[in-house]
């Protein structure tokens, strides 16, 4: 799941695919540091959303359908 890499570059969006969702940041292998309460990403309306609190921002993958998340 690319959604576990919250180690990216803010302006590079993290990728996610249907199955991924429901999508929550910071992601499960994200390095104490950078910890930060968890957040669920609501993808299904835009598409692409940012976490309020560090600025990871996620993009549902072109031709992914939310259904439902």
């Amino acid at each position: 799941m690319s959604a576990e890499n919250t180690t990216a570059p803010h302006s590079q969006a993290i990728v996610v695919e249907a199955d991924d969702l429901p999508v929550y940041c910071p992601g499960p292998k994200a390095p104490l540091w950078s910890m930060h309460p968890r957040v669920y990403i609501e993808l299904s309306k835009s598409g692409t959303a940012s976490c309020p609190y560090c600025g990871a921002t996620y993009t549902l993958k072109d031709g992914a359908g939310a259904h439902g998340h």
